[in-house]
């Protein structure tokens, strides 16, 4: 199973680039050395980047290949494979050929048919369901959006959250740090309390007392977590503003639940400083177990940490990062590489992330191969906490956290399997609805958008075939 090799369109982060670096588009051609018409060319994705110049740009400029990456063309044009293979399309048969196609000439006409078919399918949900309507996930999905055109990483934060981290005094350990700057520069006293746990609460500030209150049987990296939230929203409140006022989704909600991401982005790069970090996972090739007792964090916080390595000139390796209960719901997904999740619709049961609920706290392992020939190394374990009481429900959640095959040998992980020899790698999909594999006996209903022969003389794995696609 070869993997496919694409030709890098990278027109918006070619000019991404020389913008950030104030330089006309004459300038640049005359540093690499080409025409302007032809860069011109290349920044509207008329052409794609050839290796040489894309060496040329690495060494100019101190960049990986990953940082051109076209992961958002990727992602979109997973989505519209799987909004294409909604039934409503089914005598608008579109090839994939074609769907890349309009990615790569019109990403903005694509973005609007995407958000006119999310707007369709939540007026499709409440007319089903007049009595308790479904809340608009558009929100959600536009910060989602937001975030994955930024690769999951946010420079200024990012800097802002490092030189905290520097300037604090580290001798009696990193709580006391954080809960001695709260106490002398906003005069907040930390104190414990069981109530919180009853209201659904994990930290509350009662401005009046000048206390954060916190709950008492909370693992000691929440705590770090929590108290690094409220220095981000007390300390940096402008900054995180500036960003979404400059940057960000424009709808009040989103805007909202931006900001709430942006906050938790601080806190997640205070406990784990970027410099600091970036060189402990690479000497220790990765592992998140050492790192979480280098660092005394959580599993979860190191794995989402190693997703948002994407500063520039000092890339990690371009993880995705998702998160899921066990009832298959997606409650965060977050992409530095080409991996694509299906929006509608459940996970592929072939992922390793479901294993792992049979098998808690154990790390699972696999190589998998996605329907556009990529292949993939997943790290995925559950995560959460236990239970306090019997009473006590916790969420059973897992993650997962994957790099392509490539990258896979900086990796611990790699350790121990024949990276060359793929015929252990496991197919996965983007869920049945728009998965194209007709031979997986996993399958739970026909891919939609596409004719289907249920085999008069021939019973395939499942009683249902789709036709080929028309080129």
């Amino acid at each position: 199973m070869p993997q496919t090799r694409t030709k890098l369109f990278a027109g918006p982060r070619l000019r991404q680039l020389r913008q950030r670096e104030t330089l006309t588009q004459a300038n640049l051609a005359d540093m690499l050395d080409i025409s302007p018409s032809y860069l011109n060319q290349l920044e509207r994705n008329h052409r794609p980047v050839p290796h040489r110049l894309l060496q040329k740009l690495c060494e100019r400029f101190g960049l990986t290949p990953a940082w051109f990456s076209n992961t958002k063309e990727a992602h979109t044009v997973q989505a519209m494979r799987e909004t294409m293979a909604d039934p409503v399309f089914k005598n608008a048969s579109l090839p994939l050929a074609k769907m890349a196609d309009a990615v790569h000439t019109n990403p903005d006409l694509c973005a609007a048919f995407l958000t006119l078919y999310r707007a369709y399918k939540f007026e499709q949900e409440c007319e089903s369901n007049t009595l308790f309507p479904s809340p608009p996930l558009e929100p959600y999905e536009t910060v989602g959006d937001w975030v994955q055109h930024h690769h999951n990483y946010f420079h200024e934060l990012d800097c802002a959250a490092e030189k905290f981290y520097e300037n604090l005094d580290l001798k009696n350990g990193l709580a006391a740090a954080l809960k001695s700057h709260l106490l002398n520069q906003h005069g907040l006293h930390t104190q414990q309390d069981p109530a919180l746990e009853e209201g659904g609460l994990v930290w509350r500030i009662d401005r009046h007392r000048r206390t954060i209150f916190l709950p008492p049987d909370q693992p000691p990296e929440s705590t770090l977590f929590y108290l690094a939230q409220i220095i981000g929203q007390r300390d940096h409140t402008r900054l995180i503003s500036s960003i979404l006022r400059r940057e960000g989704p424009k709808e009040k909600n989103a805007q909202e639940l931006g900001r709430v991401y942006l906050g938790n982005y601080f806190a997640g790069a205070l406990l784990l400083p970027y410099t600091r970090f970036l060189h402990a996972a690479q000497t220790m090739r990765y592992d998140i177990e050492r790192l979480r007792r280098h660092f005394s964090t959580s599993f979860e916080q190191i794995s989402h940490r190693l997703s948002t390595l994407q500063r520039p000139g000092m890339e990690g390796i371009p993880f995705y990062f998702l998160k899921l209960d066990i009832a298959g719901n997606i409650l965060k997904s977050f992409s530095a590489n080409r991996f694509s999740q299906a929006r509608f619709g459940g996970p592929c049961p072939l992922w390793n992330i479901f294993r792992a609920f049979a098998t808690p706290g154990q790390v699972q392992v696999q190589l998998s191969q996605t329907t556009d020939d990529s292949i993939y190394l997943n790290v995925a374990r559950t995560v959460g906490h236990e239970g306090v009481t019997y009473t006590d429900r916790p969420r059973q959640i897992a993650i997962v956290l994957g790099c392509t095959i490539s990258d896979a040998a900086k990796t611990v992980y790699a350790d121990g399997l024949n990276l060359s020899d793929h015929r252990l790698v496991v197919p996965i999909g983007p869920g049945c609805r728009a998965c194209v594999r007709d031979n997986c006996s996993h399958r739970s209903l026909p891919v939609s958008g596409r004719m289907l022969d249920t085999g008069s003389d021939a019973r395939g794995v499942v009683p249902y075939r789709a036709l080929p696609e028309k080129p």
